[in-house]
């Protein structure tokens, strides 16, 4: 149920995020040209991670998804709000973050451990939440990964 309400509250304030706080071009690329970059790429592990998932590329919030791909983070509820912890951790700075992570610390205390887990994590990894990876899909993700010390 908890999940359910989330999910609600997620897709009510994509719309308005994306409109108002996003301020970012969207990518000029789509989910199949992504996937014909070379396999070692970041491109073609997003491309994979949105085919995988059934998911399209939102505009102005690919980075999102590239995030879960570093991360290797996946897509429950409880791992959403986790990575808002990572990147938290990694110094992003966010009305929409705090809004994240408020909800998720109040709904999911018990969830408390791992979202420190992430935190930690995101500490320990070089600064990632304002690359542009619009530039770096050609790059191979071990690469982008050992560059920042994302573990």
């Amino acid at each position: 149920m908890r999940d359910l309400f989330i999910e609600k509250l997620y897709d009510m304030s994509k719309k308005p995020y994306q409109k108002y706080f996003k301020k970012n071009q969207p990518w000029k690329i789509t989910k199949e040209e992504l996937l014909r970059l070379p396999y070692e790429t970041l491109g073609f592990h997003l491309g994979s991670f949105l085919t995988r998932h059934n998911f399209e590329i939102q505009s102005k919030l690919e980075d999102h998804d590239v995030f879960h791909v570093l991360t290797k983070t996946g897509i429950t509820v409880p791992e959403e709000i986790g990575m808002q912890y990572f990147l938290y951790g990694n110094g992003k700075r966010s009305l929409y973050l705090y809004m994240v992570m408020a909800t998720g610390t109040l709904f999911y205390p018990d969830q408390l451990r791992y979202f420190k887990k992430q935190y930690k994590r995101g500490q320990n990894t070089l600064s990632i939440h304002s690359l542009d990876y619009s530039k770096m899909l050609t790059i191979p993700l071990t690469t982008i990964r050992n560059t920042f010390k994302i573990k």
